[in-house]
């Protein structure tokens, strides 16, 4: 659907093509695309936390090495700072609610969100270390994490951000159009 609006200037028309959202509309959609997002993140990273807590209880853990504890450690740190961008943005929302800042709230909680999936990958990535360097006692420990890291940085940044440069940040089909509930066969 495309509709015609005036310039700024007042002179001529130009194409509008979009939602048609005020931006009250478009932070409260963004903030529940947000949430969504978050609530799959959250939730693995919560577990993930959890486990990690209960490690040190183990009787095998006081076996580990200097190297291997520092980094039990080292991912204990990533996984509590993870978890605590990742729920952020429920803090922002109590301290933002009711003020007519929803824009604001929206932008600065995405910003904290993207910094948990990072904090989240690296959490993921230290623990794989951990776990196959006790299960395996072997170097190949290391390079497989590091191909799972590669993995993690593939499938969350270099396809979205490629994807994205492809199609110029922009769709392919105009708002409303035969792609509308996703692509098709």
């Amino acid at each position: 659907m495309t509709a015609t609006n005036t310039r700024p200037d007042g002179h001529g028309s130009r194409p509008r093509t979009g939602r048609r959202e005020s931006p009250e509309e478009r932070a409260d959609r963004r903030w529940t695309d947000l949430l969504q997002e978050v609530r799959v993140a959250q939730t693995g990273s919560q577990i993930l936390f959890g486990f990690l807590l209960s490690v040190v209880f183990m009787p095998r853990f006081s076996q580990l090495g200097g190297f291997d504890r520092g980094l039990y450690v080292a991912t204990v740190v990533l996984g509590a700072l993870a978890t605590g961008s990742l729920t952020s943005p429920v803090a922002y929302h109590r301290i933002f609610a009711g003020r007519r800042l929803k824009p604001q709230l929206v932008d600065a909680a995405a910003r904290l969100v993207a910094v948990g999936l990072v904090l989240l990958a690296l959490t993921i990535g230290s623990a794989l270390l951990l776990l196959l360097r006790v299960a395996t006692d072997s170097a190949v420990s290391g390079w497989i994490t590091a191909a799972v890291m590669l993995w993690f940085a593939s499938c969350w940044l270099v396809l979205p951000v490629g994807h994205l440069c492809r199609h110029n940040g922009r769709s392919s089909q105009p708002p409303g159009g035969p792609d509308r509930d996703g692509p098709h066969p």
